[in-house]
């Protein structure tokens, strides 16, 4: 694996070990205020990978797969960020602090609604990661240099096309709840 690779890798450990300090420090220790503060660097690990890949990009390197998902993960990380940081919360809560409500499953009409929110995060997310694809192809300016970015655009449109017509489908065909048997 190259650097940028490792870096991904890095930065995604990254992102979970500090949600993880964070309920920590929240439930664990009480302390709100530094659980706070480490929810809220999550953001500083998404600009390090976009610094880090475009120094790479901007100092000649021919833009790999692991470039591309940079900005994938980049563009998740932010649509998601919130509402992962909201799920890890509510089990870690549940689970390990043993406070609230445990965490519900949905089926039905409530579930197809809710992986359509996902769904149009997923958008959000490709709009961001696909936009900065597009952005360093342009500004790279050098097509031979920069494929890899476009075919990594091309395969998430598809991906995204298909995240839809799943999401319609549970409309059609709602997830029922599994009956005991």
């Amino acid at each position: 694996m190259n650097f940028i690779a490792w870096t991904i890798v890095a930065c995604e450990i990254g992102f979970w070990v500090v949600i993880g300090a964070g309920l920590l420090a929240r439930y664990v220790f009480r302390q709100k205020t530094l659980g706070l503060v480490l929810l809220a660097l999550t953001p500083v690990i998404d600009l390090v990978l976009l610094v880090i890949a475009g120094i790479d990009l901007a100092n000649g390197a021919t833009a790999t797969t692991a470039h591309a998902i940079a900005a994938v993960y980049i563009g998740v990380s932010i649509a998601f960020g919130k509402s992962m940081i909201q799920w890890a919360d509510e089990r870690f809560r549940y689970y390990i602090a043993k406070q609230g409500e445990k965490p519900t499953k949905r089926y039905g009409m409530a579930y197809a609604k809710h992986y359509m929110i996902g769904w149009a995060r997923h958008l959000a997310a490709y709009a961001i990661g696909a936009g900065l694809l597009l952005l360093t192809h342009w500004l790279v300016g050098d097509a031979s240099r920069t494929e890899a970015l476009l075919g990594t655009a091309r395969i998430w449109t598809m991906v995204v096309g298909i995240d839809f017509l799943i999401g319609v489908s549970n409309f059609i065909w709602p997830k029922r709840e599994k009956s005991a048997a």
